[in-house]
């Protein structure tokens, strides 16, 4: 089976919200093998809805899923472009009126009548509950393809799919029932020309599972997808093409999955229970940010000293003031003695430090911005890599942080 989604609302035309519906609709159809091939996003207008409608249902889609629209103002116009699309009536339910009512009075405030609207019911369609908020959903099926209103905020909208669109959608695949199962290898350090071409014949040669690789700020990532009738079996699909591209390419792969470059030092650290800190400079403590956005992280990390100003490198981390006056601090001579500062200051097995140019100003020929400075030390001793990145000034901190924690991960995986 394939789907198309549809979200309604000339709110995300106007990039005043994010349609987050889609994505975690998507993730979860993938995860019933139903594939999702297109998503359309339309205004609040009833004669362009019907048109995006009328082309997911020409493109033979046997599910197609309208995101909000289900409010009680007049805008709200899900309801009537499903209904008039069908050549069905809008049947009001006094059930959903009392409950709506009974929503209100619960708060101690009377029910608006324009909120009635939420109670219309296409002709013949099933109610999908809200316990949530006061827009219910609706399914009908017609000629053969599945239909799905669901209300647009996010949390009514994964409420109502898990408890009520899921099991029906299970219900309607049947014997037919195909399941994906996706890998993700993460990889860094290679751009995505580059590592295509190293993996081009396998690419060509994809079918199921089939192979996508994709770039994005914190490196290339190459997806395997297979389908197959159950997970196992699409699994052992996986299992030679992903052993293909890691004879090409194993070395710049550093995680599957869910290990992405925050997550990643946290699994290799509990593994064997060692502790970090990072000691940063030009990102502002943006390395400390990307891993306590990670639940649990007290577990291995212990925190970080943001030492933009020299005298911080000096007092705190122990950086010589020679050192600062003969190399700078943005020089591998700083980096390395705020990484092993850092360690003897905290007591811990591991920390990292960042030092360099973000821009816009301060570079020079010798010293142009985007010059960065890694230290890792850690029980082996300290390394210290000179980068040297591009782009603005949010995106030179950010691949900063992202390269340290790279750096972070090879030496911890190369002293095992």
């Amino acid at each position: 089976m394939n789907a198309e989604l549809i979200a309604v609302g000339t709110e995300l035309l106007m990039g005043q919200i994010s349609n987050t519906n889609a994505q975690y609709l998507s993730q979860r159809m993938a995860e019933i093998g139903i594939a999702v091939y297109h998503h359309a996003v339309v205004g609040d207008n009833l004669e362009r809805a019907q048109k995006v409608l009328g082309i997911a249902k020409q493109r033979g889609a046997d599910v197609i899923i309208l995101c909000g629209g289900l409010g009680p103002t007049e805008d709200d116009l899900t309801r009537q472009v499903v209904a008039s699309f069908l050549g069905k009536n809008l049947i009001l339910s006094d059930e959903i009126v009392e409950h709506i009512r009974s929503f209100y009075t619960y708060r101690g405030r009377e029910m608006p009548e324009n909120n009635k609207q939420q109670a219309l019911v296409i002709e013949g369609a099933t109610v999908l509950d809200n316990p949530r908020g006061t827009a219910p959903g609706q399914y009908i099926e017609a000629d053969g393809v599945h239909y799905f209103l669901l209300p647009g905020p996010p949390a009514e909208l994964k409420g109502m799919y898990q408890e009520q669109v899921l099991p029906i959608l299970q219900r309607v695949q049947g014997e037919a029932k195909q399941v994906f199962a996706s890998r993700y290898l993460h990889t860094f350090n290679i751009g995505e020309s580059a590592l295509v071409l190293k993996i081009k014949d396998i690419i060509d040669a994809q079918s199921n599972p089939t192979v996508a690789p994709y770039a994005s700020e914190a490196g290339c990532t190459i997806r395997l997808t297979a389908s197959s009738a159950n997970e196992a079996e699409a699994r052992a699909l996986i299992a030679p093409v992903e052993s293909a591209i890691r004879e090409r390419i194993g070395h710049y792969v550093y995680g599957v999955d869910d290990e992405t470059l925050p997550v990643k030092p946290g699994l290799l650290l509990r593994e064997r229970g060692e502790r970090m800190v990072t000691a940063e400079s030009c990102t502002g403590g943006l390395i400390g940010q990307l891993l306590t956005d990670i639940p649990n992280c007290s577990d291995y990390f212990y925190g970080s000293i943001v030492a933009y100003d020299n005298t911080i490198k000096e007092k705190v981390l122990g950086v010589d003031s020679q050192v600062l006056r003969e190399h700078g601090a943005v020089s591998a001579q700083t980096a390395k003695q705020m990484a092993e500062g850092a360690r003897k200051v905290m007591g811990v097995e591991w920390a990292i430090s960042v030092t360099g140019i973000a821009g816009p100003g301060g570079g020079t020929a010798e010293k142009p911005v985007g010059l960065v400075y890694i230290g890792v030390a850690g029980p082996g001793g300290t390394t210290v890599g000179e980068h040297r990145l591009f782009g603005d000034r949010s995106q030179v901190r950010l691949r900063a942080a992202r390269t340290a924690l790279h750096s972070l991960i090879e030496r911890i995986q190369n002293e095992r």
